[in-house]
């Protein structure tokens, strides 16, 4: 599930792994690409990105957000991918400002900006994020 402040686009991560044409948003209704179901994303915005570990993700939305380019993003989700695979490609494009995860230990693209101070980081523990009103 991706989910915004503002606005709510839930992708049905079964459905995805098996079609990348077919992703719902809301209940009721159904979009013919990622691209359609993430056009509303603007500069700024909170997603919150289901899966654990590189399992279970969105990643044809998530590639989808990447071709549409909206900037200084917060991602919420258990991890921030890997160099090339999951969050790791907004990442790799500077669309991520903040990141709120549990854990981030196997992106080099993570590491270099949060240590140049091009990153805000937020870690916490895996329950917590079930809780925070984002």
């Amino acid at each position: 599930m991706i989910m915004f402040h503002r606005k709510l686009l839930s992708a049905n991560i079964s459905v995805l792994s098996r079609s990348k044409h077919t992703i719902a948003k809301s209940s009721n209704k159904v979009f013919a690409s990622p691209a359609a179901a993430v056009a509303d994303i603007s500069d700024g915005d909170t997603l919150l990105v289901g899966g654990f570990g590189l399992c279970g993700i969105p990643q044809f939305l998530i590639e989808a957000v990447k071709e549409a380019g909206p900037r200084n993003l917060t991602c919420v989700s258990n991890n921030a991918g890997v160099d090339d695979f999951g969050l790791g490609k907004l990442l790799q494009t500077n669309q991520v400002k903040r990141m709120v995860s549990s854990y981030v230990g196997e992106n080099k693209n993570f590491e270099k900006q949060y240590l140049s101070g091009q990153l805000e980081v937020e870690l916490t523990p895996q329950v917590c994020n079930l809780y925070r009103n984002y």
